[in-house]
């Protein structure tokens, strides 16, 4: 028989460890992994983080060793652009006009930056972060000190790069639509906290005010505010989220809504063609509706999740979503999802004010997220109260003495 061909589009974590699994479930036909940028797959947490601050090397964010490819058989192709799914013949088509068949394909194109649509955002100074050579520029350009930091957005990517920004001695101020940092994420009660943690920092918070515009010849030298104020910056970083890169799939005839739509094994609506990652977006049988996730363990494990799925293995893919962040002394992890409407009651255990707590978002009863804060070894707890669904008794869910297999064991 011929020789099977799994094709990957977009060679990122996502792709990267879809790859290693197919060779670790011991597939043994032939692995194209296809990216657009002339770096092999690496990871995006350090780019905010470890990366921007100097701490960690260029060659530290990469997903696998520069030999890792040839040793398995994995065809790494960088600087290629994929044009065309011709899903008929079961090829894609390259930029440079060559075809790759296929019998299995996997998307996994991640996301990108929304922009600026302001006048003034073609600035020089105006950055964005998503790539590894955007943060390199903005190391570049943050690590000097003694700058005038404008961040456009309170959400993860905008809060940790003042954080490092606060680091390099720069001067920082964040504009933030919301009333709180975080808020489409945590709600106000703890958004709140990192409001507090930031303004500790020294940071200028601007809440409930937009970017309408920026000043400058060629280099950026003012932000507007939708208030009319005008703040002097010398570098912007635009956090303002991200869509996901759907428009292979949509030409290709795919069904798109915010993603890839999959089924719970990550299939699209052609049987031959898989999602996973930032641009899929999923069904979710624990939560009983879609679900698009945009953070690092999303992209861990759902490659390997599709690649088992693309050998024919049953898969159901249905892992608590999981974020973490370091901003200055605080270390931070998060299950769950805590998106306003979506919970009727936060509950704080701990010590909010030293920084060292949890907290949980319930509804009606139930416990749907959970994050803790400088508290660590909780995590499989904290999800398995929210796999649970159980009723607990918010007062002993607040008590640090009260370990939490206790809630879940005594059904609350």
């Amino acid at each position: 028989m011929p020789e099977e061909t799994f094709v990957i589009v977009g060679a990122s974590l996502t792709g990267a460890k879809a790859a290693e699994a197919l060779r670790e479930e011991g597939f043994r036909g032939r692995v194209v992994l296809i990216g657009a940028e002339v770096e092999r797959p690496y990871e995006r947490p350090p780019l905010s983080k470890g990366f921007l601050l100097g701490r960690e090397p260029r060659d530290g964010t990469h997903v696998h060793e520069v030999d890792w490819y040839d040793k398995h058989d994995v065809e790494l192709r960088p600087s290629t652009v994929v044009a065309a799914i011709e899903r008929e013949s079961r090829q894609v088509r390259l930029e440079n006009g060559d075809r790759i068949g296929y019998d299995k394909l996997l998307l996994a194109t991640g996301a990108s930056p929304r922009r600026l649509e302001v006048p003034g955002s073609k600035l020089e100074g105006v950055h964005y972060l998503r790539t590894l050579s955007d943060a390199a520029r903005l190391r570049e350009a943050l690590a000097p000190g003694g700058r005038r930091v404008v961040v456009a957005g309170a959400g993860w990517i905008g809060l940790e790069t003042a954080a490092a920004a606060r680091e390099y001695r720069n001067d920082v101020t964040i504009i933030e639509p919301n009333p709180t940092p975080l808020y489409c994420v945590l709600g106000a009660e703890v958004g709140q906290v990192f409001a507090e943690l930031h303004r500790r920092h020294g940071v200028d918070l601007r809440l409930d005010q937009g970017v309408a515009g920026f000043w400058g010849a060629g280099q950026v030298s003012a932000v507007v505010t939708s208030g009319g104020a005008e703040i002097p910056a010398d570098v912007v970083v635009a956090g303002i989220g991200v869509r996901p890169n759907t428009e292979l799939a949509e030409r290709a005839g795919l069904e798109v809504s915010d993603g890839v739509l999959t089924d719970a094994a990550l299939r699209t609506s052609d049987p031959d063609i898989y999602a996973a990652g930032d641009v899929a977006n999923s069904y979710h049988p624990l939560l009983g509706r879609r679900l698009r996730v945009e953070h690092w363990a999303n992209a861990l494990n759902g490659g390997p999740a599709a690649a088992r799925s693309m050998l024919g293995r049953d898969v159901v893919y249905d892992p608590i979503p999981y974020f973490f962040t370091d901003q200055y002394e605080l270390g931070m992890e998060m299950s769950g999802l805590a998106t306003p409407g979506d919970y009727d009651r936060v509950v704080f255990r701990g010590d909010v004010a030293s920084l060292e707590f949890m907290a949980f978002w319930l509804s009606e009863g139930r416990v749907v997220a959970g994050m803790n804060v400088n508290v660590w070894d909780v995590v499989e707890d904290v999800q398995a109260l929210i796999r649970a669904g159980v009723r607990v008794d918010p007062e002993r869910l607040a008590d640090p003495k009260t370990p939490l297999p206790e809630l879940l064991a005594a059904g609350g």
